[in-house]
């Protein structure tokens, strides 16, 4: 399946997800979205909803006592080969990149480390499973993407999703004249 970002209502998946979201995240979490993308990515919309919903959901769970800000950003990056030597798995190119951040509660470097472990949770026993990252995870590499998170104790939490963009090549044409005809 085809899933094209970007702007005038190209960016279905991104905009349902955060319909979805602003019914059912508390008031006091304001949620602001810049979506500056014209990618066309490949990728199951089912699947990357999936992401969106599972990132901003955890990102309303660490702001539900205080309240605070959720930010989603979608924009064209051209990675360079330098940054894209600071992570495995990362070539560089052109990507459309989903940024998930929020001002919440933020994570320890220790849980940092584990949060893409099937299983791990830092929630209480029955208020959820620790598989939501994971398979967040598994989404993102499936679609030969990368994700990365950052964060602070008291600061909040960043994610960046990096999804590959579809590149055409746009061959120039020449016409040629055949026996009074043009070929093309």
């Amino acid at each position: 399946c085809l899933v094209i970002y970007g702007i005038n209502g190209r960016s279905d998946v991104v905009k349902d997800a955060l319909n979805h979201l602003r019914s059912t995240i508390p008031t006091i979490i304001q949620i602001q979205e810049t979506i500056h993308s014209h990618a066309a990515v490949m990728a199951d919309p089912t699947q990357i909803h999936q992401v969106i919903m599972n990132l901003c959901t955890n990102a309303a769970h660490a702001m539900e006592k205080d309240g605070g800000t959720l930010k989603i950003i979608l924009e064209d990056e051209q990675l360079s080969p330098a940054f894209a030597d600071q992570f495995p798995d990362l070539d560089p190119g052109v990507y459309s990149t989903l940024a998930i951040e929020d001002t919440g509660v933020g994570m320890s470097a220790d849980v940092l480390e584990s949060i893409f472990d099937p299983y791990f949770t830092t929630k209480e026993v029955g208020k959820g499973t620790g598989f939501g990252l994971a398979l967040v995870h598994a989404i993102v590499e499936g679609h030969s993407g990368y994700i990365k998170a950052d964060s602070t104790p008291g600061q909040g939490s960043n994610f960046y999703v990096y999804l590959p963009m579809i590149v055409k090549k746009i061959e120039t044409i020449t016409p040629e004249i055949s026996k009074g005809r043009i070929a093309v």
